[in-house]
């Protein structure tokens, strides 16, 4: 592997930077010493194809950006994709790995606290009416609204990982009876907690609220379809901080007109951003963020940590496989390289 002092300056693509914070952090300073650093505020579909034949590797922010056949002939000279985060659904591992594209995913801390704490308030907000609120304030009126307390009510929680068990010990500081359920069953679900385990339509049927903490996969897509919406608990809310294709959205918005749902916190969506003539944005029991669960300062920095120390370990042909959306991949090698797996052993990997 040549010397990376000895390489010419590589160019590094971050796309969508609209809050204009990664051009900011520290780690994007010292990511420039190493690279010519290009920074995106706007869609990668409006920059013209004669700009983007000279980069080496690209930081992708947001899930946004369809990484497949079609952007690859824009970039041909790509071979490092530098993903801030674990989610890969947009992501063509097949075709990056064909044409040697290392995929290397960030597994930052920030959001651990970030999601469960929006997940939080998207419960108040549900129980307290805060939409109604809302549009009183706007509208100069002062409404007669009667909320409930999350405070001996039963919390459904779809998932038991990272983020999951942090809300479920949430619910349980406030004094919640906490359920949950997660693809995993047996003793080896429950890691040692007090929560107990239901089958899914148990835990839809019983709880006053239920929160959503799964991951996109083919077998979590829909998972909440037209039949489980309508099993749910009457006046029951539904909160959803993990991917919005987990949940039929036709359905959704029938049982918040409908019944059995009183309401919903929604923070994804299945088509981002959400339409301007979508029903959701429409229904009044219906709280509403952007994707906001991960947008934190705190985030912005820790992602240009993560981007810029796994940029140097691959310039330096010692990025671990284990960092990799495919271990096996063989990457092209022009600008770094990755740890073989007897380095990985000597380095106790």
């Amino acid at each position: 592997m040549p010397d990376p002092t000895q390489l010419a300056r590589p160019v590094v693509l971050i796309l969508d930077d609209y809050e204009g914070l990664l051009a900011k952090a520290p780690a994007t300073v010292r990511l420039s010493h190493d690279a010519e650093v290009r920074i995106l505020d706007h869609p990668l579909s409006q920059v013209p194809d004669d700009q983007l034949r000279d980069v080496d590797a690209v930081v992708a922010l947001r899930e946004r950006t369809r990484f497949d056949d079609a952007l690859l002939r824009r970039l041909p000279k790509l071979e490092l994709v530098l993903q801030t985060g674990t989610g890969a659904n947009h992501i063509d591992a097949a075709a990056m790995s064909a044409r040697g594209v290392a995929v290397a995913l960030g597994q930052a801390t920030v959001g651990l606290a970030a999601v469960p704490e929006l997940t939080l308030g998207l419960m108040v907000a549900a129980m307290r009416h805060f939409p109604a609120a809302e549009r009183a304030r706007t509208s100069g009126e002062w409404p007669l609204l009667t909320g409930r307390t999350l405070r001996g009510r039963r919390l459904g929680v779809l998932g038991m990982g990272r983020l999951g068990s942090r809300v479920a010990r949430l619910g349980q500081a406030l004094g919640m009876d906490v359920v949950a359920w997660g693809r995993r069953s047996g003793a080896a679900a429950h890691s040692g907690d007090d929560i107990e385990r239901l089958p899914l339509d148990a835990v839809l049927a019983s709880s006053d609220v239920v929160t959503i903490h799964l991951k996109l996969t083919p077998e979590s897509r829909g998972l909440l379809d037209a039949t489980r919406l309508r099993s749910m608990r009457p006046g029951s809310v539904l909160i959803n901080t993990a991917r919005g294709a987990i949940v039929d959205e036709a359905a959704l918005v029938d049982v918040l007109t409908n019944g059995p749902l009183a309401a919903a916190g929604l923070d994804v969506f299945a088509d981002e951003p959400l339409p301007a003539e979508h029903p959701l944005r429409r229904l009044p029991n219906v709280v509403f963020t952007p994707h906001v669960g991960w947008t934190v300062e705190e985030a912005f920095t820790e992602f240009a940590e993560i981007a810029a120390d796994q940029f140097a370990a691959y310039r330096a042909a010692q990025l671990p496989r284990e960092d990799l959306l495919d271990p096996d991949v063989t990457p092209a090698g022009r600008i770094g390289g990755i740890r073989s797996g007897e380095e990985r052993a000597s380095h106790g990997r």
